[in-house]
Order: C-alpha cells, then structure tokens, then sequence
C-alpha cells in the first residue's frame, strides 16, 4: 500500500502529543488500521527521533539533571513500585530510555567514588539487574521495556531486523545466480567500508 503525503502528515500530527511507548503506538494503530504496524512504527520512530533531537539539550543542562534527579527520589520515596521515572519521562517529553540513562548516570556519580565509564552504563542499561540499588533496576527496566524508539532492546530489535534482511538478500543473490562478495570478504581485501554485499559484476536486478 502507497503512503502518501497527506496520509503522512496526518499521522505524524498524530504524534505529536503522545509519548514514545508502545502503549501509544497500539492506540496510533486503532487510529489509522488500514496502515500496517511497520509503516506506523517507521513513522513514530522517525518523528520521534526528530523531536528528540531537536530537544535533547534542554534536558542535559546540569538545572535539569538535577531536577529530574531529585523528581526522581521524591517519587520512588512515596512509592518504590509505582513507574516514577518512566511517568517523569512522558511528563517532560522525553525518551524513557534516555531519561533512565540521566537518572543512572547521576546516581551513580553520587554513590561511586570514581565517576562511571559509558561502558558501565551501557552494561547496566541493557541488564538493569547489575545496578546496585533495587529500586533503580526496576525503574530503568520500565523504562527499557516501554520505550519504542530508543534503548538497548530497540537496538536489539533493529539489530534482528537487519540480519533478517541480510539473509534475505543473500538468498535472493544466489537465486539470481549472481556473484558478490559478502562484508566479511570485503573486510578482508583491505576495504574501509564494507556494506553488506557487493555486486562483483554491476547488473541491474530487474532484468536478473
């Protein structure tokens, strides 16, 4: 089915006053059934990502950390289990994934001697049981699982995507009895970049 531009723009409207979870994109879903859930998320993503971008620095001002921060404590010290951080993120318009890195980040500062390397937080991020507060780890886990646009299990997903679609071409390219070199292959003739495949002799797959 062809998008077109009005449909587009139409959806994208849509998105502009709901956050980024994937509650919001089944209720994005009852509003446009006849589009497929991959043209929705395609969307949301990159109106998302936009926003985000345009965004992202008002949220990483040391005011802001610190505000989110002490949000933050106020509401896991009422009630531990209620999703503080990741009502915090929507309420402000901000990725729940992205506001759970703020939040670790900065309470990690605060209970570890030396500041914590990126590596750390990414580790921590993509399994929230290594954090050293409880609290915390349940936190940035709802954070993780609610969030469709950014986060390690995003990545985890589009990584998935890819290969699928790797082997998908691969599979066509030996249908089509055509000679390539793969990325490993590539890699190994010296090649700075290395995209999936290269044709070894140009042909255009239409008439294949």
């Amino acid at each position: 089915m062809i998008l077109t531009k009005a449909q587009y723009d139409e959806i994208a409207q849509c998105l502009v006053s709901v956050p980024p979870t994937r509650q919001s994109l089944r209720k994005l879903k009852q509003r446009f059934p006849s589009q497929s859930q991959a043209t929705l998320l395609s969307i949301f993503s990159q109106e998302y990502q936009k926003h985000i971008k345009r965004t992202h620095a008002k949220h990483h001002t040391s005011e802001a950390i610190e505000s989110y921060y002490q949000r933050y404590l106020s509401g896991v010290g009422k009630n531990g289990a209620a999703p503080v951080l990741l009502e915090l993120a929507n309420e402000v318009d901000y990725a729940p994934s992205l506001m759970a890195r703020i939040i670790l980040e900065r309470f990690l500062q605060e209970h570890e001697e030396t500041p914590p390397s990126k590596s750390v937080i990414n580790s921590m991020l993509r399994d929230p049981s290594q954090i050293p507060d409880g609290v915390l780890a349940n936190q940035v886990y709802q954070c993780i699982v609610n969030d469709c646009c950014y986060g390690p299990l995003v990545d985890c997903i589009k990584h998935a995507i890819g290969h699928e679609h790797e082997v998908l071409l691969r599979d066509l390219l030996l249908e089509k009895n055509l000679s390539f070199l793969d990325e490993d292959q590539l890699r190994a003739k010296g090649y700075d970049k290395t995209p999936d495949f290269i044709l070894q002799v140009p042909v255009d797959l239409g008439q294949a």
